[in-house]
């Protein structure tokens, strides 16, 4: 069976159908058994797995519905964002924020609660106004924006259904510029961390938990026009005037150094003709009401030289609070503290169970298509609409087609 995309996940299912169309996904719910949607497979757990039919929903077709007087398109679930971004572009429009990855699916994204950054700018599920999926029954169902059910299928982790196509919020296409900054102190950081996440329309800190220095800081500009000014300082941080990548690779990112360019070639950190992030790796991720971020990011601050031989990178980000249940943003602002580890299983799995006993007083709620120690009472705990989503997911599937072993460990789906 196929691995994951960082190649640390085996999928166990006993087969997978490679879909095409509708009409595709269809004829595999007409048949008996369990059921699971796969993306572009940037999952780094069990969640999309099942012991049946994995349906691969990636190759549909790039066919888009632009709908300008609404300002929305419909997408296929399995398209990626950078295609979708490249298309959008050439007819001037934009999403309003993309993931570091242009790589990814818009349906594995938006289920599972990923996001870009940004203090304005929510996850990339708060974009999805009406999304159509095939049910238990093998039949076509439509939710939108405002209706029943709306809110708890969007971060639905493919708990209902096979989500097929969705339609999304866009905006007129703008530009952008990165650049980066250095210097910036753990002490002025966390003395004004809203004054550092809120310089730029998008903001990333880039650390491995040293002092005194945070690490790099990874600033998008959104520009009225190309000669537009970036301040020279942040902080206590200036910013550099080299062109070096603060991930150590140069080839796989999109143009920093201050380079004004289209939006969707400078809202995702890597480009989307070149190798995504490292390869090889795990990837955890929390995220913490933005009021205690200076508490939560202290506390991890303590753990950096017990966690830092195992990891590549952490990067720190920011994300505004949305309505959707199961979203790990719902009604709070967060900060969202990631971490990208070697492919050291059992070390990266003790310093993850050191990173959340850590981050435990600030009721972290984890991302879910990454690698976390949650179980279902952990979850219950951080995520107030936990059942009232199950009482959906379970009505709409009564005989647990699209349950697995992940989801009922969580809570997300009754046991069977």
């Amino acid at each position: 069976m196929p691995r994951n995309w960082a190649g640390t996940y085996e999928y166990a299912a006993h087969r997978i159908v490679e879909a095409t169309s509708v009409d595709d996904v269809q004829r595999v719910l007409r048949e008996p058994g369990r059921v699971r949607a796969l993306g572009t497979r940037h999952s780094f757990t069990d969640l999309p797995d099942t012991t049946g039919t994995l349906v691969d929903v990636t190759g549909f077709a790039a066919e888009f519905e632009l709908d300008e007087a609404a300002q929305a398109v419909t997408v296929p679930a399995g398209i990626r964002y950078g295609v979708l971004a490249v298309w959008l572009d050439d007819r001037g429009w934009a999403l309003g924020n993309m993931g570091s990855l242009p790589h990814i699916n818009v349906g594995g994204a938006t289920a599972t609660g990923t996001h870009g950054s940004g203090d304005a700018n929510r996850v990339l599920s708060a974009s999805v106004r009406a999304l159509r999926y095939v049910g238990a029954d093998a039949e076509v169902h439509e939710v939108r924006r405002g209706e029943p059910d709306f809110d708890a299928l969007v971060v639905g982790l493919g708990a209902y259904g096979i989500v097929v196509s969705l339609t999304l919020d866009i905006v007129p296409a703008f530009r952008m510029r990165q650049d980066i900054y250095t210097g910036i102190t753990w002490e002025a950081a966390l003395a004004d961390y809203d004054a550092l996440t809120s310089a730029g329309y998008s903001v990333s800190v880039f650390s491995r938990w040293e002092e005194p220095s945070v690490g790099y800081v990874w600033l998008k500009t959104r520009l009225a026009a190309d000669d537009d000014s970036v301040p020279d300082t942040i902080l206590d941080g200036v910013r550099a005037t080299e062109g070096d990548s603060p991930l150590g690779v140069e080839d796989n990112i999109t143009e920093i150094a201050g380079v004004p360019g289209p939006w969707m070639l400078r809202l995702p950190h890597f480009r989307l003709d070149a190798e995504p992030s490292f390869g090889d790796e795990i990837q955890s991720e929390y995220f913490v009401a933005r009021a205690d971020a200076r508490a939560a990011l202290e506390a991890v601050r303590t753990l950096g030289d017990s966690i830092r031989p195992h990891l590549i990178w952490t990067e720190l980000r920011t994300a505004a609070a949305d309505e959707l249940w199961l979203s790990p943003a719902y009604r709070r602002d967060v900060v969202i503290i990631h971490f990208t580890w070697h492919n050291h299983p059992d070390d990266v799995a003790a310093a993850v169970a050191r990173v959340e006993a850590a981050l435990e007083p600030f009721d972290a709620r984890p991302h879910w298509g990454k690698l976390h120690g949650f179980d279902r009472a952990a979850i219950e705990r951080v995520h107030p609409r936990l059942a009232d989503a199950r009482a959906v997911f379970e009505r709409l599937d009564p005989e647990g087609r699209f349950s697995n072993a992940h989801l009922e460990r969580l809570g997300v789906r009754d046991p069977r």
